[in-house]
């Protein structure tokens, strides 16, 4: 819409005042009252045909002497063209956005109810400033192909089907990306990348027509499993199951090969190189994938009775299963130290187990000896040797959470651990020493605060650092059980102010408040001091 400026507007109101009083005169005093708006008679021009039902509404697309203000407006009443704006689309969000241009300098009003305000020229129009830039057979067609009478340029459809979608042979069943194999030169122009699905088009099947594996133009869930197509020419008759790719390749189906160590991770050496295929893929086993433990195939050669678990490779070698040899410290990772060197296999390995034992700690083969019950949990080489279970015990106690300082040092075991759980002792002061507790609990229970470990008597308390309340005064030659009265549980929390402990020394009866101090000294508390 034209913008009008304060220069004018002031000229438009002389104008419009020397018209009032000139209207006024002719009307004489007697005549009725009329309204006039002032902006109707300031109106360079009619409105186009869209605005004219807000035309004598002036404050819809002005504000008083604020042309800056007149843009907000426009978007109040076009709110899909701010839309464009936030998300950077459409014409006005690609073309205009960051322009200094306010919306007036391309459509301008007051011209009338027939004028184009919108000044779009098909023929000059440069489509690549919107969502939609015109590619290869697009350039050719006119606007009216996509942009039908009625309906606003934005709502023309961006997406293929909108227009193609009765030249679709597959009839959607490969979705609405059309764009992934037509372009825009012509739409019977199609490409694929087979690549970049998980099925590659290579050797034999590179020259294959489209029809063999997808008939009836059928795309969705086709198989990709060599068994899929080839299952007449599986002279195996699925006893290696489907994964022919693992001996056959898409150059010839004829041509196989198979790499046992790279494809099963399971070598053939020593005596299993000389050994036929069908040894151990026999028509028992119709899958190829085998249990390929030792103890699959040599069960009967198992002279432990799998008392020794199934991983015979750990002491028989595939060059003969007679030659034997076992190092516990390297192949176990285990080594068997002081008791444990001497013992004979079967305590340990008792009955048939897992092929990896991992149960190595001591608690598996000592649960029955353990007198703390499981609560030091289970390592129990922290204490205990392996030259025997119940001599040579030690443990340390500063790598607890309670390390022994002063007379705690020379203290027995007994002292403190009734028992053999070590866990229950409670690490607080006051449950050991709660019958020398001379404050009767009412400094709580954090004797540490003032006592040290290097004697029960011997203690310090600073007040002033420690409480941040100095004694000072008469203060200071108190017993700490002057104020400390009560026994509380946790943690010491005194109020500071003067009237907790001095409420029945006040003869003023709380009426000058709370802050004894501003009058009395700490030195006494009859010693008064007047402030003015």
């Amino acid at each position: 819409m034209a913008c009008l400026t304060r220069s004018d507007i002031h000229r438009a109101v002389r104008n419009a005042g020397a018209m009032l009083a000139g209207l006024w005169l002719a009307l004489g005093t007697a005549a009725p009252a009329v309204a006039i708006d002032l902006g109707t008679l300031v109106m360079p021009g009619k409105v186009i045909e869209g605005h004219a039902d807000v035309e004598t509404e002036c404050s819809r697309c002005h504000r008083a002497f604020d042309s800056s203000a007149q843009d907000g407006l426009c978007l109040d009443c076009h709110p899909k063209v701010e839309g464009d704006f936030t998300a950077r689309e459409g014409l006005h969000g690609r073309a205009v956005r960051g322009s200094a241009s306010p919306c007036r300098t391309c459509h301008s009003d007051h011209l009338g109810r027939d004028a184009d305000i919108v000044g779009l020229d098909p023929e000059t129009f440069d489509h690549r400033r919107t969502d939609f830039a015109l590619l290869g057979a697009h350039l050719r067609l006119g606007c009216s192909a996509c942009h039908s009478d009625g309906h606003k340029h934005r709502e023309a459809p961006s997406d293929c089907l909108s227009c193609h979608r009765r030249d679709d042979p597959h009839r959607s069943r490969l979705g609405e990306d059309c764009e992934k194999c037509h372009v825009a030169t012509t739409w019977r122009e199609a490409r694929f990348d087979h690549s970049k699905l998980k099925f590659q088009l290579d050797g034999g099947h590179a020259g294959l027509d489209c029809a063999l594996c997808h008939p009836a133009e059928r795309y969705a869930d086709t198989p990709i499993e060599c068994n899929a197509c080839h299952r007449l020419n599986d002279v195996h008759r699925g006893r290696f199951g489907t994964r022919c790719e693992q001996c056959h390749s898409s150059q010839s189906w004829t041509k196989a090969g198979f790499d046992h160590a790279k494809k099963t991770k399971f070598a053939l050496l020593g005596k299993h190189q000389q050994l036929a295929c069908k040894r151990c893929h026999t028509p028992l086993q119709p899958e190829a994938k085998l249990d390929m433990r030792c103890v699959s195939c040599h069960r009967a050669d198992d002279d432990h009775e799998g008392a020794l678990g199934g991983a015979c490779d750990s002491c028989h070698r595939a060059e003969g299963w007679r030659r034997t040899t076992f190092d516990h410290r390297r192949d176990a990772k285990l080594a068997l130290e002081g008791a444990h060197e001497k013992l004979p296999c079967a305590v340990c390995h008792q009955g048939v187990f897992q092929e990896k034992r991992k149960k190595r700690d001591c608690v598996a083969c000592h649960i029955d000896d353990d007198a703390h019950h499981g609560q030091q949990g289970k390592r129990c080489g922290d204490c205990h040797q392996q030259r025997s279970w119940l001599t040579e015990v030690a443990f340390d106690h500063d790598v607890s959470s309670f390390p022994l300082l002063g007379l705690h040092a020379v203290a027995i075991c007994e002292d403190c651990h009734e028992g053999a759980t070590f866990r229950d002792t409670s690490e607080r002061c006051v449950d050991c020493h709660r019958g020398r507790d001379v404050h009767e609990g009412r400094l709580a229970s954090g004797c540490g605060l003032c006592h040290n470990p290097n004697g029960w008597r011997l203690w310090y308390f600073d007040h002033r650092r420690q409480t941040d309340y100095p004694l000072r005064g008469a203060h200071r030659d108190l017993n700490c059980l002057d104020c400390h009265r009560t026994a509380v549980r946790d943690k010491v929390q005194l109020s500071k102010n003067c009237e907790s402990c001095h409420s029945l020394d006040d003869p003023h009866r709380g009426s000058f408040g709370a802050r004894c101090d501003d009058c009395h000294r700490e030195t006494r508390w009859k010693e008064v001091r007047l402030r003015r």
